[in-house]
């Protein structure tokens, strides 16, 4: 039995394990999003204006998430929390 990894609340490292634990979940959004973004795009339902400011948002917030890990000393698979039995939160690219 492999031991599961829990947050750490040590006072030295509140500030990264809360930042990890926003970033998870703003990361699980993105991916969300471009997910939504892509299968409209394929449907056809965008004009060439909102295909444009979408791409450009999604690229801008990927971005500051790797500002912000980097930041924090947080690598993208760190963003990854362990469901246990349910596998990982994000899908493994």
């Amino acid at each position: 039995m492999t031991p599961r990894r829990r947050l750490d609340l040590e006072p030295d490292t509140v500030e990264r394990d809360l930042v990890k634990l926003v970033l998870t979940v703003v990361e699980l959004l993105r991916q969300l999003m471009e997910r939504q973004a892509l299968r409209r795009f394929d449907e056809g339902d965008l004009t060439e204006e909102q295909e444009e400011r979408i791409g450009l948002t999604l690229m801008l917030l990927e971005d500051r998430m790797a500002e912000l890990r980097d930041r924090y000393g947080l690598r993208p698979e760190d963003l990854n929390l362990d469901l246990g039995p349910l596998g990982p939160l994000l899908p493994r690219e």
